[in-house]
């Protein structure tokens, strides 16, 4: 069985989706036979790599909060993803580009590494103090951590066609599945999970898929926090 999940670095709710999938993932009695391939969404593929703002700013700019609001979520969202045993820095983050990571991330793949490399992509976006933004040598540091050889990923970042066909691929393909949002993932492509469920719901999910073959139908318990094109769900108090 195959699993597709759609995600972006810049999406805690993915981070978060991502450890909850492998929750599920290590319960379910066929894991040996799930291949999980991760696909490419950016949230603003728009943004320039160069355009990099404080995690803050950009959430009260985006949602038209205050600069209070936007801090309790981010400490709400630390609190979700500590319940889940991943590290979190509620402050002074910087939010920006990822398309480079998502390139990287298909070079990772041809290599069989790309879980690994989400992993400390993840890892350094989220939980650690260098930013992942606007540096190469960051990435290239991080690749190498992940099991890539450094040039490489330098010959990647110092290409902007490489992977980029790929990339928008993934993106097109998940427009055409009905994905407005991620983590967005795919059992055989005969059932889709938006958002970050709770474990039971992937659990379930992966005895369905595993069972049944139907045209793509959603399993979930209504809807589950998960980013989009104009932002991420933030928790309240």
């Amino acid at each position: 069985m195959r699993v597709e999940i759609w995600s972006d670095i810049a999406c805690p709710w993915c981070y978060v989706g991502k450890a909850r999938f492998e929750k599920a993932l290590a319960a379910f009695p066929h894991r040996d036979r799930v291949e999980v391939v991760h696909r490419s969404f950016e949230l603003d593929p728009h943004r320039a790599k160069d355009d990099i703002q404080p995690v803050i700013a950009m959430l009260t700019a985006k949602y038209g909060m205050s600069e209070a609001q936007a801090r309790a979520g981010e400490e709400n969202l630390g609190r979700q993803a500590a319940a889940e045993g991943l590290a979190y820095r509620t402050r002074d983050r910087d939010h920006g580009s990822t398309f480079d990571m998502h390139r990287l991330l298909h070079l990772a793949k041809e290599h069989g590494r790309q879980s690994e490399l989400l992993d400390a992509l993840y890892r350094a976006n989220f939980a650690e103090e260098r930013s992942v933004f606007g540096d190469d040598e960051r990435l290239v540091e991080l690749a190498v951590a992940a099991g890539l050889d450094a040039g490489a990923a330098r010959e990647v970042l110092a290409d902007p066609a490489a992977y980029a066909d790929e990339v928008r691929a993934d993106e097109q393909e998940a427009a055409r599945l009905g994905a407005t949002g991620v983590p967005f993932f795919v059992l055989d492509r005969a059932y889709g999970v938006s958002g970050a469920q709770p474990a039971e719901v992937f659990a379930r999910a992966l005895d369905q898929a595993w069972g049944e073959r139907s045209p793509l139908t959603p399993v979930q318990d209504g809807d589950a926090d998960a980013c989009g094109p104009d932002g991420c769900a933030v928790p309240r108090p």
